[in-house]
């Protein structure tokens, strides 16, 4: 068993993405006078008990008297929490942005008699850094008890924030603030220096609110009140303890035919089928060893003397959500597997037969699904996935997949096998089909790493993390590393000389910032990175190639609904992870049969819809319900039923980049044409239709009393809200050149980037939009589609003196013969010189 200082953000991030808008919370304010100063304050209570946290819960603001017209920059705030007695008393933190990333945070905590403070930032899912910004808090009063802790205080400089050069805030004259809170029982270790808190996991409650601010939030007598706060709190600390991370320096003389940079969906398969070819193939994994099968360690006490990790078991697969640490990439503010497998290593393993209209629609010539089909074979004879992944064939605790089954059945709905229809998907469900194999996760970690492990012209990197390629114009020789844990490599290794080739499958985010970071993007996002750390020893601006990295950026958008049944059964797949019933587990542990095969929450019956819009468009939706509860409804017979939007949806966002160099969503993908949401809404609607006589059933969300519109129309529009982590399309493929002022994509149709004769892309990135499904065999495929048309490309060729080597639009070679080197002359042509 570990603890985490990293949980917080696991499970806040959980929170926020199964909390719609302020349902689990009233989003109107409660006056609250405090007795003590006579300050007045909206709060916005969590009430004890039920399903949301034990013991209560409760923050508000008192603004200044302008503060409704004019935005505020501070507030006077109110925070009471609950602790067990008053040695053991736990802590509480609160988003001043909502979500837990890209938001300043107050975490607070007793030690003694007094409450410490400390403001955070959290830019990925790892325990948040010191916020370095200019906020002061100053206490006013504070009170410890046997049940609760409360602190009154100044908060100035609260409201904007700047870490390194990221910025957000509030908007107080907006009226509305959207807040998130958390709080554990567990006190902070290094209590009594703020600086050096390390926080374990949260387990009394957690989420985002909306809250509505009123007219007793602004008042005349602010400013006496503020001139209350005098008592600052600054701890005693120890001098901090770090330790350097033990590097290999990257071996000398040593070139690759193809360096692959990122062990997931889209790196394995490639790896496997370039070195199957003959090709020196070197794959780098960020990340550690995830599957026991490749050295991976984590896992909890009863896996202990087993060959498995966490990773290895579906039932445990929800784990990551509540302790991420050394798993989560902690450089962008999604959640993404830095492991080996990537997200096939962390995922719920769901496993679809592409739908053919994906391709057709959403990809260009070469890569449409006739021009698939033959990767396709080969992938699912492969991985053929099972929506039956216990060893004696059953599926255990169905009662909430018959419920909602009979009911669609009822309504004329087909039920199919999902692998072997997989373009049916209009009013259809079916069992959840899964990568597993033999009960336990599989996928290409258990398939195509193994065979080009067999081979000797392949190596293996972990630890190990790509901060750029090493270009001349654009031409690559090699990559830039850095060890990312101890054993991770440190240096610059090359591929073989004129001939090797680089492939970037890191991911949506990943591989846009290792683009951007080696001068390939916009011109906004490279003057960024010029100002960063990394400013000194970027390539040259003359070299720079500006194409549209981070645009195009799609996601499913998700809208979770709740509803309850008394035949449901709920199973703790949380408390699997320490104390397993000894049934099950003996069942997994010696059979491979059972509830543990099958991944956590519990999930079916998946069912699809395809609907017209105004505009004409045919848009896919997709539900996936799983057996546990969300916003205020509990687990026990409740059931989450999430519907993405998929192919079809028009809205894209964009992904940039920061000063610190992490990746953010700064524009999110959702609901921005009318023509998206009416489809969201209709889809809402005909579900409820569906299963209206369903004897017993009852909508939680929405309720009786909720239309479909209101609940949507309603709803925040934010990926802490409405994201299903199927993030796609920041390095677009088409034959439109990002380089040209009309053109979009960033790859063409053989996934190389345009401006360059070695460097390709071949991951969720280049996906033009989401396709119907969770899309991890889509990107299985893609590199398997991708590893033939690469491997029939010839390879560059040398340019003799006086050639051209670049240019705009220039789409042969930019490297030049020796001993001549690509000059560049003007925007339009380089020569080899």
């Amino acid at each position: 068993m570990r603890s985490s200082s990293s949980r917080i953000l696991g499970a806040l991030v959980v929170a926020a993405s199964f909390v719609p808008f302020v349902f689990s919370q009233a989003n109107t304010a409660v006056k609250y006078t405090d007795s003590a100063t006579g300050i007045i304050f909206d709060t916005w209570p969590v009430p004890n008990g039920g399903s949301q946290t034990q013991g209560g819960f409760t923050f508000g603001v008192a603004l200044p008297s302008d503060a409704l017209t004019t935005d505020a920059s501070e507030f006077i705030g109110y925070l009471q929490c609950a602790s067990k007695d008053s040695v053991n008393t736990g802590w509480c933190g609160v988003s001043l942005g909502g979500p837990m990333t890209n938001s300043l945070l107050l975490t607070a905590w007793p030690k003694g008699d007094t409450i410490y403070t400390s403001f955070r930032y959290a830019t990925g899912y790892a325990m948040p850094d010191l916020y370095t910004g200019n906020a002061k808090l100053t206490q006013i009063s504070s009170t410890i008890n046997a049940t609760h802790f409360t602190l009154v205080f100044r908060c100035q400089n609260c409201l904007q924030w700047n870490q390194n050069g990221q910025t957000g805030g509030v908007s107080t004259s907006a009226g509305f603030m959207v807040l998130g809170w958390a709080q554990a029982f567990p006190s902070p270790g290094n209590p009594t220096c703020p600086d050096q808190i390390t926080l374990d996991q949260h387990d009394n409650g957690m989420s985002i609110f909306g809250a509505v601010l009123d007219s007793n939030a602004a008042n005349p007598s602010y400013s006496a009140w503020a001139a209350k706060a005098t008592k600052m709190v600054t701890g005693t600390c120890q001098g901090p303890t770090t330790t350097a991370i033990a590097a290999v320096p990257v071996p000398t003389s040593v070139t690759f035919d193809y360096i692959i940079v990122g062990g997931g969906a889209g790196g394995i398969p490639l790896a496997d089928k370039l070195s199957e070819s003959g090709k020196s193939v070197l794959l780098i994994e960020k990340g550690p060893a995830s599957s026991g099968r490749w050295g991976g360690t984590l896992k909890p006490d009863w896996l202990v003397g087993t060959n498995l990790s966490r990773f290895d078991v579906p039932g445990l697969c929800n784990q990551i959500w509540v302790d991420s640490a050394g798993i989560a990439c902690t450089d962008t503010d999604q959640m993404a597997g830095c492991v080996l497998g990537g997200g096939t290593a962390v995922n719920a393993g769901l496993w679809f037969k592409p739908y053919s209209l994906d391709w057709d629609y959403l990809f260009p010539t070469g890569w449409k699904s006739q021009d698939v089909q033959a990767a396709i074979s080969r992938v699912f004879s492969r991985i053929p996935g099972t929506d039956a992944p216990s060893t004696d064939g059953q599926r255990y605790l169905q009662q909430g997949f018959n419920v909602l089954s009979g009911g669609l059945k009822a309504a004329g709905w087909n039920q199919v096998v999902a692998n072997n229809a997989p373009n049916q998907k209009n009013r259809t469900f079916a069992n959840t089909p899964y990568m597993y194999s033999h009960g336990e996760r599989g996928g290409p970690m258990a398939t195509y790493l193994v065979s080009a492990k067999g081979r000797s012209n392949f190596k293996l990197w972990l630890n190990t993390t790509v901060k750029r390629v090493v270009r001349e114009g654009g031409h690559i020789t090699g990559l830039e590393v850095e060890a990312f844990r101890d054993g991770g490599y440190q240096g610059v290794v090359n591929v073989t000389n004129i001939s090797g080739r680089v492939i970037l499958s890191a991911g949506t985010f990943g591989s846009a910032k290792i683009l951007v970071r080696s001068g390939i993007g916009p011109k906004d996002q490279l003057d960024i990175v010029k100002g960063s750390a990394d400013g000194p020893t970027m390539i040259g601006n003359q070299s720079w190639i500006n194409l549209p990295v981070g645009y195009n950026l799609d996601d499913h958008v998700n809208t979770d609904t709740v509803i309850t049944h008394p035949d449901v059964a709920f199973y703790d797949f949380y408390a699997a992870w320490a104390t397993p019933n000894a049934t099950d587990a003996n069942n997994y542990l010696n059979r491979r049969t059972g509830i543990l095969t099958q991944a956590a929450p519990n999930i079916g019956p998946m069912f699809w819809e395809e609907i017209k819009g105004a505009d004409g468009i045919v848009r896919q939706l997709q539900w996936t319900a799983r057996v546990e509860g969300s916003f205020d409804t509990p687990n026990g017979h409740a059931m989450t039923m999430s519907q993405y939007l998929g192919r079809g949806a028009t809205s894209r966002g964009r992904m940039t980049i920061t000063p610190g160099l992490g990746t953010v969503v700064s524009d999110v993908p959702y609901l921005k044409d009318a023509n998206d949401k009416a489809v969201v809404i209709q889809g809402l609607v005909n579900l409820q239709n569906a299963l209206k006589n369903v004897k017993g059933l009852v909508w939680q969300y929405p309720n009786a009393t909720t239309s479909a519109a209101d609940y949507v129309n309603n709803m925040v529009v934010s990926y802490s809200n409405r994201r299903s982590n199927h993030w796609v399309g920041t390095a677009k493929i088409g034959t439109d050149d990002g380089r040209l002022p009309s053109g979009s994509a960033v790859v063409d149709l053989n996934a190389r980037v345009y401006g360059t004769d070695n460097l390709f892309v071949v991951d969720a990135s280049i996906f033009p939009g989401v396709p119907t499904t969770n899309p991890s065999s889509y990107i299985v495929v893609a590199a398997e589609h991708a590893s033939q048309r690469i491997l029939a490309l010839p390879p560059a060729a040398a340019v003799a003196r006086w050639g051209q080597c670049g240019g705009l639009q220039w789409t042969g070679s930019f490297v030049c013969a020796a001993p001549y080197k690509c000059a560049y002359q003007n925007g339009y042509y380089s020569q080899c010189l």
